[in-house]
């Protein structure tokens, strides 16, 4: 004849309430751990999606950026001397009003071959000036300029001459292309592209740190890494 061992009639039976407790502490862990893995897979995705979306264009950015860097002194690129050229042109009769006209009149000419781009208008009114020790009147001045990336055009009129100036301006493939970079000459449509590729570094950064600090489990370190290199950043900009 058998009898129960003694520890097993002595031990008390776990309560009720603490097992259910064990059990839902442990499927919220496993829960907190799977919502964790779906969470940085995604960011991975978005991550990876980013990057290759701004990887063509970072290419470009980077080499117009640096040369950008190194317009000035220290250090300075020479961007190459624009090539330009100068002719004049008669006025219709009867010359247009307004420089808006004028421009429109210009649009109206296909030998010209002007640029697509409208850059600034200025219209700078009679006024006197002084001539030795006598003053004169000078004429109404117009100013407009036509932009591309690759060239500029700058056509100067005074008003009731029979005849304009249009001074062409071919940039080299260095300023055409930093040109690129600064939207000089472009249309909305570029504008608005280089923003979005604007807007995917700004992404890029921050799934980039997103991803380190849930890897890791520093969110406090990433955090101060992120703010103290925007802060390091400024201060040499500004030094």
């Amino acid at each position: 004849m058998s009898f129960p061992d003694t520890a097993e009639i002595d031990a008390p039976a776990m309560p009720r309430t603490r097992l259910d407790a064990e059990q839902r502490d442990e499927r919220e862990k496993r829960e907190k751990r799977s919502r964790r893995a779906t969470f940085i897979k995604w960011l991975r995705k978005v991550h990876g999606w980013v990057g290759l979306w701004g990887a063509a264009l970072g290419v470009l950015f980077g080499a117009t950026g640096f040369v950008l860097n190194h317009r000035a002194e220290p250090l300075r690129i020479s961007p190459g001397a624009p090539q330009v050229s100068t002719v004049q042109i008669a006025v219709p009769d009867p010359a247009p009003e307004t420089p808006r006209e004028m421009v429109k009149w210009l649009r109206a000419q296909p030998d010209l071959k002007l640029p697509a781009r409208m850059g600034r208008v200025q219209k700078e009114p009679e006024h006197d000036v002084a001539w030795g020790d006598r003053k004169v009147v000078q004429p109404e001045h117009w100013q407009m300029m036509f932009t591309s990336p690759g060239e500029s055009v700058m056509v100067e009129y005074w008003v009731g001459n029979d005849k304009l100036t249009l001074k062409r301006n071919d940039n080299s493939l260095v300023s055409t292309i930093t040109n690129l970079h600064k939207g000089t000459g472009m249309s909305v449509g570029w504008v608005l592209f280089i923003d979005s590729f604007a807007g995917a570094l700004i992404l890029l950064s921050l799934t980039g740190v997103l991803l380190w600090t849930e890897l890791h489990n520093r969110k406090t370190v990433g955090a101060v890494l992120l703010f103290g290199s925007i802060i390091v950043a400024v201060c040499v900009g500004l030094a």
